[in-house]
Order: structure tokens, then sequence, then C-alpha cells
């Protein structure tokens, strides 16, 4: 309850910010997904996950600024739920493709994500605790109107983690392949 207040305390401080700045240098992008893993985790594979994020940028020059947010995922692996949340932060780079309104879009950054195992009943078995990972993301931004973009993106994420599973430690790596559509507003 007190995150979600904190968010929306955020988005109206954002909001009100457009009518200073109208600039247009920071943005908000919700961005569903689908991720396919490319690695087992705790020896097994994973399946086609789901998931989103929500994202602020700010842009510091003309085509480059900076982002962060928080992101949900989630996979399934026989009876246990797999679920990676956390952080994410980065660099990114957007410019027109010659002189269209459609422009490339490349992101560079880490996340600062845990993985948490949860059995049938929703109980958490696992959990890795929070660490440092890395992403990288190529896609596009097309107009939707005046301050609306659509960012169609596809993205690669690696997370390395340990877990105690049953008083052993091991590995628990969940890499992946997300394809993901955002929707993004400029203040």
């Amino acid at each position: 309850m007190k995150n979600s207040i904190k968010l929306l305390s955020l988005i109206a401080l954002l909001s009100v910010s457009q009518l200073v700045l109208a600039q247009e240098r920071w943005s908000f992008e919700l961005r569903p997904g689908v991720n396919f893993p490319t690695t087992e985790t705790l020896g097994s594979d994973l399946s086609t996950g789901f998931g989103g994020e929500l994202v602020f940028g700010y842009r510091f020059l003309e085509h480059t600024g900076v982002y962060g947010g928080w992101g949900w995922n989630q996979f399934s692996q026989d009876d246990i739920d797999v679920e990676m949340t956390g952080y994410t932060f980065g660099l990114q780079f957007i410019h027109p493709i010659n002189e269209s309104s459609i422009s490339y879009l490349v992101r560079a950054g880490g996340i600062y994500n845990h993985l948490e195992f949860e059995d049938d009943a929703g109980n958490i078995t696992y959990d890795t605790g929070h660490g440092l990972g890395w992403e990288a993301g190529l896609g596009l931004e097309l107009p939707l109107g005046e301050t609306f973009k659509l960012r169609p993106q596809v993205g690669y994420r690696s997370l390395s983690r340990e877990t105690d599973f049953e008083g052993i430690t091991e590995d628990a790596d969940l890499n992946y392949i997300s394809l993901s559509i955002g929707i993004t507003k400029l203040f």
C-alpha cells in the first residue's frame, strides 16, 4: 500500500512538472512483455513468461537520456512459479530514422533484482535476495499523437544469484529474451 501511494505521488509530481518544464525531457512508460528463457534455472527449463515494467526517463541531451523503474516478471517451472522483481536503470539513445517521425532506440543498463520461488499454494519457498544483473535492448519509437509514443522493443536480461536450496547453495541464473511494447507519455 505504501509503495502504491509513493508511486501515485510521483506520477502526480511528474504531471505537475509538465506545466513547469514543458520541454518533454521527462517520460513515463508502461511496458508489458512476453519473456523467453534462454537458460535452465536450478536445473529445470522454465516456460515462456510474462511481466511488465513502469519506467521513468529523463533526456539530458538531444537524443540521450537515463531511465529507471521497477519490473515484475513471472515464469513457471514444474510445480513452482519463479518471479523476478526489482529495479532497472541505465542509458538510452533515441534517434530519428532519416527525416521520418519514427526513431530507433538503443538501451543498455543494469538490473537490481531478486528471484522468488513460489509453490502451488503461493508460499515463497526460496528467495535469492537482490543482486546486480544487466540488460540491453533495441527497438523503435513510433508517434501516437503529440506527447504519446509506442515503443516496441526486443531485449535481453541476465541475472545470476545464489540460493540456499535445502541446505545446499546453488546458482539460480535467469537469462531471457523479452519482447515488449511500451506506451510512453512525454512531459
